[in-house]
């Protein structure tokens, strides 16, 4: 592994300015791209004192040995070019966004001289005017078959429209009037095209006019006892109200914005974005992202606003966007989003009001959206074969860890120490299995020995299940490996305790949260599985349900430890005579101040108690 400062260039070499670096690995691959408001100041942070960096940065100094760097005129510039790079290169230690699901949208083609609406789910075309994206494609299907009863533009592909040209005679849709048929000559080229910007403007919020003009033209053919246009008329504004019925309303104003919520777990995150244009929902989308620990909120936030713009039609960008989190480099990323839309934009966190319930509900949509991508994760039978595959074979071990059961300790400051077992069984959890264990005494002392004590009593408890008549199988199953939480000195424990029972055909190791490092027994170096493997996301998910479970205990002793009283320890005194006791008086203190007369008075208390009780107090 390269040292950086076999590398470091010379300070007096940096320039002070602004500007975007590249740091490459010995095969020349870039490995990471940053920007700078001063280059100088931001690339000496890198190589003054390494060991301070954060693991992951660190990591990534010491893989690569060489670094470049390009000077920019503005921060602007530099946010550019920096996602320009970022792009280009996908370098492995840059956070990048992933969509959660591939999304569709309508789309305009309004640069053809005979525009043609579609919807479709790939990359962004210039001279193509693009709304949503939807959640569900037949949303966006009878979106469109709704407003095609208003306005009747072409569908089809270029291949059916040249057929029709030829032919003179048009398709289906226009003989069943979804279409005006410009392919024949019923419409002219360039009124076709106002139907094109009918749809546009509708679709970008300015519905009213259309509405309002259609039912004034009703009014006036009724009056005029053309019942057959009226009738048309009314079905193309029945068609147009279930379109803003489909669109749910968040503001009361017509406000456009866009509202960002970023939900973060230790190793994940998800972004969600609610489009809303004239106070209703017109599109949502989702990013689920790897997370990295030394990227704050701010940055990731910075980082999803670049990839959500970029590329971007100016019309698509509001005036507002609203978000949790105001991304680091708030300025320069205002001035970038102005400069592709053309006017001043806005990026704020909202404090109250409509606003921010809908923040709340983009929100709750975040968090769902992680939660579908673990369980859709964690469900598919060929990712969890993988990821067991791959334990497998970076451990070296004998067979597939069917069965993985994972121990972490959970304690506050040495007190109320606790510990979970969970199950993996064929990569998914079996909750039934899960354990719990109180622990006590010297093996409370740190969590060496305390991770010495849980794998002794679980199992102790496997070897009794051996030769029960009526073995209980929750204790009765060998796991193919035991993975503990921590490092070296962890594993070390729990293969002395499995060794002082006689068992060494389990297989140990522990997972080390700062660089994912997996340690193996009596091997002085970790072993590292790459970082978007499944068999590492699975020892992860593993490791993570240990400490929710063991955490969720802890707290629960931790709170009924602080909720505990003298009354406890009373002989006699059960947990329904001390509600009723405490219900009677109101506190301890008040119950210690009563006589035995006074404490006989409470329901289901008799002298003999009470006496026991006023003696109980008086030490």
């Amino acid at each position: 592994m390269p040292d950086p400062s076999s590398y470091r260039p010379a300070t007096g070499s940096i320039p002070t300015s602004a500007g975007v670096y590249k740091f490459r690995d010995p095969d020349r691959r870039v490995i990471y791209v940053g920007k700078a408001k001063n280059l100088r100041n931001r690339l000496n942070s890198y190589f003054a004192n390494p060991a301070q960096l954060h693991p992951r940065t660190s990591t990534m100094v010491h893989t690569a040995n060489s670094v470049e760097w390009t000077v920019v005129d503005t921060e602007v510039e530099a946010l550019q070019l920096e996602w320009t790079w970022i792009n280009e290169f996908n370098p492995r230690f840059n956070v990048m966004f992933r969509d959660d699901k591939s999304y569709p949208y309508l789309a305009i083609t309004m640069n053809d001289e005979v525009p043609r609406a579609y919807i479709t789910r790939g990359k962004r075309r210039k001279g193509i005017r693009y709304f949503g994206p939807f959640a569900q494609v037949w949303a966006i299907k009878e979106t469109l078959d709704l407003l095609l009863r208003a306005f009747p533009m072409r569908t089809c592909t270029p291949g059916v429209y040249r057929r029709a040209e030829r032919s003179g005679r048009p398709c289906l849709l226009g003989y069943i009037d979804k279409c005006a048929a410009p392919c024949v000559g019923q419409i002219s080229k360039d009124d076709h095209k106002d139907l094109a910007r009918s749809i546009s403007d509708f679709m970008s919020g300015n519905t009213g006019r259309f509405i309002s003009h259609r039912q004034k033209e009703m009014a006036s053919a009724a009056a005029e006892l053309d019942y057959e246009r009226a009738a048309r008329l009314r079905d193309e504004i029945s068609a147009l109200q279930k379109v803003l019925d489909k669109s749910a309303v968040v503001l009361s104003v017509s406000a456009d914005c866009d509202i960002f919520a970023l939900v973060t777990e230790e190793f994940e995150a998800s972004v969600q974005v609610f489009h809303v244009r004239q106070g209703r929902i017109r599109g949502q989308r989702g990013w689920i992202i790897e997370r990295s620990d030394d990227h704050t909120p701010a940055e990731l936030t910075t980082d999803y606003l670049r990839q959500a713009y970029s590329g971007l039609d100016a019309e698509a960008i509001p005036k507002e966007i609203l978000v949790d989190s105001l991304p680091a480099d708030l300025d320069s990323l205002e001035a970038w989003l102005s400069q592709l839309r053309g006017s001043r934009v806005t990026v704020r966190v909202p404090e109250r009001g409509e606003k921010k319930a809908a923040l709340e509900t983009v929100e709750k949509n975040a968090k769902e959206a992680l939660v579908q991508h673990k369980l859709k994760r964690s469900s598919d039978l060929t990712t969890r074969s993988q990821a067991l595959k791959e334990i497998q074979e970076h451990l070296d071990l004998p067979e597939a860890p069917l069965r993985i059961e994972c121990i972490d300790i959970s304690h506050t400051q040495g007190s109320n120490v606790v510990a979970s077992l969970v199950v993996f069984e064929d990569g998914m959890a079996k909750k039934r299995d899960y354990r719990h264990f109180a622990i006590h005494g010297e093996a409370a002392a740190d969590d060496t020995a305390s991770m010495y004590d849980v794998v002794s009593r679980r199992f102790s408890r496997y070897l009794e299940q051996m030769t029960a008549e009526e073995p209980d199988e929750r204790f009765g199953y060998r796991p193919s490996l035991l993975v503990v939480d921590g490092a070296g000195p962890q594993v070390a424990a729990a293969t002395r305790a499995l060794i002082d029972l006689g068992i060494v055909d389990i297989s140990v190791v522990g997972l080390a949260k700062r660089l994912e490092e997996i340690w193996v027994p009596d091997d002085p170096f970790p072993v590292i599985l790459p970082r978007n493997s499944e068999g590492l996301f699975l020892m992860q998910r593993l490791r993570d349900e240990a400490h929710r479970f063991a955490i969720s205990y802890h707290r629960s002793k931790r709170a009924k430890a602080m909720t505990s009283s003298v009354l406890d320890d009373i002989a006699g005194l059960g947990e329904s005579k001390r509600t009723a006791l405490l219900r009677h008086f109101g506190s301890v203190k008040k119950v210690r101040a009563a006589t035995a007369e006074e404490i006989c008075e409470v329901k289901g208390i008799g002298p003999a108690l009470a006496a026991k009780i006023v003696a109980a107090l008086a030490d």
